[in-house]
């Protein structure tokens, strides 16, 4: 709604994690290369967490991204399923579907892996969410960690999680995995200076290269609002350029970013109140509206 307003070519605080927008924050690029070090050694178990809204999934789809033909990669965004149908997702993204003879997918997985390293093929499963992995799901896992020849591992798990993924790996019943786990990172919040690079950094990949939008103290609001969690910062970025488009202002200052922070009712009534001055109800309300029903408030 406010691309035009500001030269954008897109919408630059989008939720969707977009490898377009990946910012190369100290703390992601730290975790990116324990990742790559991890999976080039061959290591089988690889363990990422960090809070929610803190970037696991783009960091997930970044490192697909840089993995070439060398690698067959899997990729399970959604793990919460049963043993089998764990295994059949994977098999099913191995492109190994109709080889399957009476659901023995273990052993399709085995004849395939064997068939890749032979080619000098890696083969990787990435698995998001990893914290909603029912136990027996994780005990599967285990076992596909299993599979390798005398002088290497035929698979590399690479867990991306909650913080609630090491409370589940301490139970007793799985504990033989969390042995195998050779590498592990945590994400942490950016700071309050990675947050102003972070906007930048957004505003840039949607196409915008005019004068710095957000004011030092819309930053300190911002940080203090979100704690420097990705996620908020794009809720409260992408409302507080929308509040700014419909007073007709152009930076966004600390009263934006305050006002994008309240309840969206309240937000509501101060977009309206300025489309019955500037006569453009019409193009605000879609705006009002589209706050109420796309972004929740941030407390």
């Amino acid at each position: 709604m406010y691309e035009q307003y500001y030269g954008l070519v897109e919408k630059p605080f989008n939720l969707t994690p977009d490898t377009e927008f990946y910012y190369q924050s100290l703390t992601h690029q730290e975790a990116l290369n324990v990742l790559l070090v991890a999976i080039k050694s061959g290591d089988g178990f690889i363990k990422l967490t960090g809070e929610v809204g803190t970037g696991k999934t783009l960091l997930c789809r970044k490192l697909l991204d840089l993995l070439d033909d060398h690698f067959q990669t899997i990729y399970i965004p959604n793990p919460y399923m049963s043993c089998d149908a764990l295994l059949r997702a994977v098999v099913e993204e191995m492109g190994l579907l109709d080889l399957v003879l009476d659901n023995n997918y273990l052993s399709c997985i085995n004849k395939k892996l064997i068939e890749n390293a032979q080619q000098n093929i890696k083969t990787i499963i990435l698995l998001d969410e990893a914290q909603s992995l029912p136990i027996e799901s994780l005990e599967a896992i285990r076992l596909l960690s299993n599979l390798e020849t005398e002088k290497e591992k035929l698979i590399q798990i690479v867990l991306f999680g909650q913080p609630e993924l090491d409370n589940k790996l301490q139970q007793n019943s799985i504990r033989q995995l969390q042995q195998r786990i050779v590498h592990a990172c945590h994400l942490k919040n950016l700071t309050i200076e990675g947050l102003a690079r972070y906007i930048e950094h957004r505003l840039e990949s949607a196409g915008y290269f005019g004068p710095r939008l957000f004011s030092d103290s819309a930053i300190r609001k911002l940080f203090e609002k979100t704690k420097g969690v990705p996620r908020l910062i794009n809720l409260l970025c992408n409302k507080a350029m929308m509040i700014c488009y419909a007073s007709g202002e152009f930076y966004v200052s600390e009263k934006h970013v305050q006002m994008a922070a309240r309840d969206s009712k309240q937000v509501n009534r101060v977009v309206m109140q300025k489309a019955d001055l500037v006569g453009n109800a019409g193009v605000l309300a879609a705006i009002s509206f589209s706050l109420s029903q796309l972004i929740p408030p941030v407390s």
